[in-house]
Parts: structure tokens; C-alpha cells; sequence
């Protein structure tokens, strides 16, 4: 008799969601499936309102996130515009950027992911947690409080707020940067670089000893990987044109434009849940899979562009043979992201241009259909707007980062199931396991389904005749 096993919820993610494994009669996993099991509808009930309001309305899409959607809806907005924004204002937009990365990877890596790995699978669920590093490692945790401490005031100091500041505006920013948030960002730089570079060298240690089984079982198998490229083949965050390569680094598709995505993007529904399926149209569904993210981004660049992330990425390069193709890396590829983004942020602070008070493009309703796209934190973010001749929005479509990961998101849960469960019983630390196969993707649920409440965690185990044979619920 087959079986079914359910996670509802999964923990340390944002957002609500629950994994069902299926079993066959021998009691082997057949598949495995991530539901999102919330819905919020934001595409919908942004119709009939004003374009120049969908910074301010998507950014509350998410809090850990929202200045993704800032810069998408603002670029989206820039183009219906038909304006130019301002050297400053690209700049400035591109500083608040590296400082929702670097929190946001912080908060993935030292909050969310690393309890796992630094304290151990096996451990306490009570204490596995950023509690429990504080106690065994407070140094770390401090750091990697600090470090978000760090990227949030960044956005703080540009737009007011660390969280939904309303700064981002079609046409630029509305404020530059002041003279004592300047100070500010660089007093704090030596010790931002000190805290990640103590974590890429204890999480290459472990990498070396501990978990090898993880980055062998973790996700590993070949996908295509997406993001933005820069000039000269360079790290991108914020503009630059899309690129596709294979798990060989073979370039698929390149100089690609986000106003073509329907082109190049499908997007398929499952009926088990809420959050769409992108995927390669020239390949079809499913098997035009690929992954989003900072292992997209650090497999598809020629480089970073500074000194120290660029050392460290042909190390990363050299671990993973070439192309990494373990989603286990995404870990890695996030402490990569934030040495550059301090890098980055650290040559930003010596351009006086951030200080000017041209930050601004205006302009009327000149365009009806517009495309903007960003690199979020968890992968490239597109925003697709449609308005009328007064710019109220007749149609909205957001493809977001955590959307583009669903096919890879399936495909990790099932393989880590096949290699650890074998019949129904359900061990905490395999629970545990098949639930980090997720957090490596550092999924924003909240963005991707367009619920209120807790953040709860559902596995199920499901036999042949659909037969609920053992479930386990963690809230």
C-alpha cells in the first residue's frame, strides 16, 4: 500500500506552506511536492489603481523584502514615464539594493539556515535556533545581527524606514543621501567585512568535513540558471539584460530584454497549489527547469568586479567544479553576495554624485505597457503593468524570485526525501532535513502567491490509495 507523508507547516521561511511525500508500496519515496498553501491576490486588487501607487502598495507585498518591489515597480513606472532618471537616482537606487541584499542574506544565513549545520540536524528543536547560536556561539550570532543591523539601516538612511520606505518613486528617489548617513555607512563597513568573512571561512570549514552528504544530496542535479548580466559579463543587481546557462556554463539565451519575458518565460499552474510554475518555453513544462538567485547570479557572472568577492568566487568555483549545481550552495553563494555588496557600497561611498539633489525625472503617461525587472535578494523579480490613458492599472503580472524557483524548489525536497526516508515513520531530524531543502532557496511565500497568521509546517505521509498513513504538524 502506498503512503503519503505531509509537512504543514514548514518553519524558518516566510510565508505558509506544507511538503507531501509520496510512498510506494515498499515504503520508498516515489515524489515529493512543496505546496504554497497561502493566497493574497496582490496582481488582482492592484487593477484600477494609479501606476505611481504600485511602489508604495507591492512593496507591502513582503517585509523582509519590499525593497525588491520598490525597485521593480519604480523601473516599471520609469518606463510608462518614457523618462530617464538621473544619474544620482540610479545610483541611490542601486545603494538601497545592496542593503536589502546584505540583510536580507544575513537574515537567511545566520537566522534561518545556519542553526541546522553550526548546532547540528540532531539537535534540540527548542534550541535550534538563532537563540541557540546566541548561546553557543555568540560572537557569530552577534555578527550576523549586526550585519542585517547593518543592511537595514542602509535603507533606513536613504528612505526613512527599513521597512516599506516610500522612497522609490517613478522617474528616481526622492531624497539623496545625507552627509551623516554617509559617515554612518562607512563607520560601520570594517566590522561588516570582519563578521562575513568569519563566516565564509567557518562555512568552508564545514563544507571541508561536515556536510559533504549535503551538498551531494541537497538539490544537486542540472537545471538552466537565469539572472540579469552586467556589461562586460559582470555581477548585476539591479539592471543589465538576462541571461540563460545550462549546468555546464553553456550559454542557452543572452542579451535577452525583461519586455520579452512572455517570449522566453511560461508560467504553468498545479492544482495542489497556489504558487505558479515558471519555466524555459523553449523547452516546455516541466522540463524547461531552472533556478533563480545567488547561485544564479554567481554561476552566470564572469565576475564580481572587486577584489576580495572575485578571490573568493574562484575559490567557489574551484569547490564546485565549475558551474555549482548543488542547491546546498545557495549558502554560499549568499555570504559571496554580501562580501560584494559591502565592496560595492564601500566604492559607492566615495562618489560625491549621491549627495545631489537632481534625483528626480518627470513625465505624463506616455507609455500603456511596461516591464520592469530587478534582482531581489532571492533572484530576478519581474513587474508587467498595463494602464489606461490616466494610468490606472487595467492588468498587473508579477513573476517573483521565489516563483522561478518552484520546479527547483520540488525537484530538492524529493531527492533529499529519497536519500533519508524510507516508510512512514517521520524522525524530527529527517523533518528537519527535508524542510532545509526549502530554506536553501530562502523562499519569500507571501511574494510568490499574490494568509494571515502563523508560519506553520505540515508533512504528510500519503499511501498508493491516497490513504493518510502518518502525518506531523510543527507550529
Amino acid at each position: 500500500m502506498s503512503r503519503t507523508i505531509v509537512i504543514d507547516p514548514v518553519t524558518r521561511i516566510e510565508g505558509h506552506a506544507k511538503i507531501s511525500i509520496f510512498l510506494d508500496d515498499a515504503g520508498a519515496v516515489e515524489d515529493a511536492r512543496f505546496h504554497v498553501v497561502e493566497y493574497r491576490g496582490f496582481e488582482k486588487f492592484c487593477e484600477g489603481r494609479p501606476f505611481t501607487e504600485m511602489a508604495g502598495i507591492t512593496a507591502r507585498i513582503c517585509g523582509i523584502c519590499p525593497v525588491s518591489h520598490l525597485l521593480a515597480a519604480a523601473k516599471t513606472g520609469d518606463k510608462i514615464l518614457a523618462v530617464k532618471i538621473p544619474q544620482a537616482a540610479d545610483k541611490l537606487r542601486r545603494l538601497m539594493n545592496l542593503g536589502q541584499i546584505i540583510q536580507s542574506h544575513a537574515l537567511s544565513f545566520f537566522h534561518l539556515s545556519s542553526p541546522d549545520f553550526l548546532l547540528g540536524w540532531e539537535s534540540d528543536v527548542a534550541k535550534r535556533n538563532v537563540f541557540g547560536l546566541m548561546e553557543t556561539n555568540p560572537d557569530l550570532a552577534r555578527g550576523g545581527i549586526r550585519l542585517r543591523q547593518f543592511g537595514q539601516t542602509v535603507i533606513e538612511k536613504l528612505g526613512a524606514r527599513k521597512i516599506h520606505a516610500a522612497w522609490t518613486v517613478p522617474g528616481g528617489v526622492r531624497s539623496p543621501l545625507s552627509e551623516e548617513g554617509r559617515d554612518w555607512i562607512c563607520s560601520r563597513l570594517p566590522e561588516s567585512f570582519t563578521t562575513i568573512e568569519t563566516a565564509l571561512s567557518l562555512f568552508k570549514q564545514l563544507l571541508d568535513d561536515a556536510l559533504k552528504t549535503e551538498v551531494k544530496v541537497f538539490g544537486d542535479f542540472p537545471s538552466l540558471f537565469m539572472s540579469l548580466i552586467g556589461k562586460d559579463g559582470l555581477w548585476e543587481h539591479y539592471d543589465g539584460q538576462i541571461r540563460f546557462i545550462d549546468s555546464e556554463g553553456n550559454i542557452v539565451a543572452d542579451g535577452l530584454s525583461e519586455d520579452d519575458y512572455q517570449d522566453f518565460i511560461g508560467e504553468s499552474v498545479e492544482k495542489w497549489s497556489y504558487l505558479k510554475f515558471p519555466y524555459y518555453k523553449p523547452l516546455g513544462y516541466p522540463d524547461g527547469i531552472y533556478r533563480v538567485g545567488p547561485l544564479a547570479r554567481v554561476n552566470i557572472c564572469q565576475g564580481f568586479g572587486t577584489p576580495k568577492a572575485d578571490e573568493e568566487l574562484q575559490e567557489f568555483r574551484d569547490r564546485a567544479g565549475g558551474v555549482a549545481t548543488s542547491s546546498f550552495f545557495y549558502h554560499y553563494a549568499r555570504l559571496l553576495e554580501i562580501l560584494a555588496c559591502l565592496e560595492r557600497i564601500e566604492g559607492l561611498m566615495e562618489d560625491p554624485e549621491l549627495m545631489s539633489s537632481r534625483v528626480r525625472a518627470t513625465g505624463g503617461v506616455n507609455e500603456l505597457n511596461a516591464v520592469g525587472v530587478s534582482e531581489a535578494p532571492r533572484g530576478t523579480l519581474f513587474h508587467h503593468y498595463q494602464v489606461d490613458e490616466n494610468g490606472l492599472l487595467e492588468k498587473v503580472n508579477l513573476i517573483v524570485a521565489t516563483g522561478n524557483n518552484n520546479l527547483a524548489m520540488n525537484k530538492t525536497v524529493t531527492q533529499i526525501a529519497k536519500h533519508y526516508i524510507h516508510g512512514a515513520e517521520i524522525p524530527e531530524a529527517m523533518l528537519n532535513r527535508v524542510e532545509h531543502g526549502i530554506r536553501c532557496f530562502d523562499p519569500c511565500l507571501s511574494c510568490s502567491t499574490h494568509g494571515a497568521g502563523q508560519m506553520p509546517l505540515h508533512l504528510q505521509a500519503i499511501a498508493p490509495d491516497g490513504t493518510v498513513v502518518n502525518e506531523v504538524w510543527r507550529h
